[in-house]
């Protein structure tokens, strides 16, 4: 049963349940923040490297792994999924450290280009996209440490309590504010962007009411909300990816691309998501481990969606006869 029906049928005890894990997870973050971070980093990338091969979704990762490098040998997918589990779980014992992070130069090195420079001075604003390599949470820190204000946009958690939690821990992390998806979100990054601010989201999840572009010599669904919001607010799109060097030490790179421009707004903007996840891919492929190999970036659209897309495919069909 989905978390709505029970909201619908059982609001109480829903109620209760949102209670208890927000209890859980605030009790949970107490524990970790006890921890000096590099150990707890270490320990929950050691347990998730030996436990969440079990889990489901390895050989999900497994298959992906095998679809974008297939001349690679079974070994080689099977140590970078175990890799990428480690990463997953160092991210996971990181996040109840963020805030403390964010003040911890020492542990990141930053690699800005030209445009993504200006950012960090403050004097340009964009739209900084990233994607789940490495420890992806953390790739506004070059940008925070400047002082300049970010505004966040993210999926907010079923559990409102838990969604509490989490967000008072990446307070200094988005100065600027943290949107969670609505229909009103987009109203207020068109506001921030026009008015020379910094709006970062994240731009490899699979979309699939999106458009499908290349990625590792095959059609994905991508988003194309990043581009389209570049264009319209005429800003550049800067591409963060953070390394993982070595435990909790990383390196953040910038690399800003321009949205084209021209008469054929869908173009342009599957265009510039072409061209993001050409990006994407060769920083993927520089180091396989860092990321979240589990996402379906492949897979076709549910049957609900397509229902929708054919219905509304026969509709428009129908008005050209």
């Amino acid at each position: 049963m989905s978390r709505k029906k029970r909201q619908r049928e059982h609001p109480k005890r829903l109620k209760y349940q949102n209670r208890f894990e927000g209890i859980v997870l605030r009790l949970a973050i107490y524990l970790f923040r006890l921890i000096p971070v590099d150990i707890a980093s270490y320990l929950m990338g050691a347990g998730w490297r030996l436990f969440a091969p079990f889990n489901p979704r390895h050989k999900r990762a497994l298959a992906h792994l095998e679809r974008a490098f297939p001349s690679m040998s079974e070994k080689e997918r099977e140590a970078i999924v175990k890799g990428m589990w480690e990463n997953l779980g160092r991210v996971a014992a990181e996040t109840f450290h963020i805030d403390r992070l964010l003040k911890q130069d020492y542990r990141f090195e930053a690699d800005p280009d030209e445009i993504t420079e200006k950012v960090l001075a403050g004097e340009q604003p964009c739209l900084l996209v990233s994607f789940h390599s490495g420890n992806w949470e953390l790739c506004v820190q070059p940008v925070v440490s400047r002082d300049v204000e970010i505004t966040g946009v993210y999926q907010a958690l079923r559990n409102p309590k838990a969604d509490k939690a989490l967000r008072s821990l990446r307070r200094d992390l988005y100065r600027g504010g943290l949107l969670s998806k609505s229909p009103d979100t987009a109203r207020k990054i068109i506001s921030t962007l026009k008015g020379g601010g910094v709006v970062a989201m994240m731009g490899d999840l699979r979309e699939a009411r999106g458009v499908q572009v290349p990625f590792f010599g095959q059609l994905a669904y991508a988003n194309p909300v990043p581009a389209s919001l570049a264009r319209s607010c005429n800003v550049p799109i800067v591409l963060g990816r953070v390394i993982r060097k070595k435990g909790v030490h990383f390196r953040v790179e910038g690399r800003a691309i321009t949205v084209p421009k021209t008469d054929d707004r869908q173009a342009d903007i599957k265009a510039a998501t072409a061209l993001m996840h050409e990006c994407f891919q060769e920083w993927i492929t520089e180091h396989p481990e860092q990321w979240m190999w589990i996402h379906k970036k492949w897979a076709p659209p549910g049957k609900s969606l397509k229902r929708r897309q054919e219905q509304r495919a026969a509709a428009a069909k129908s008005l050209e006869n």
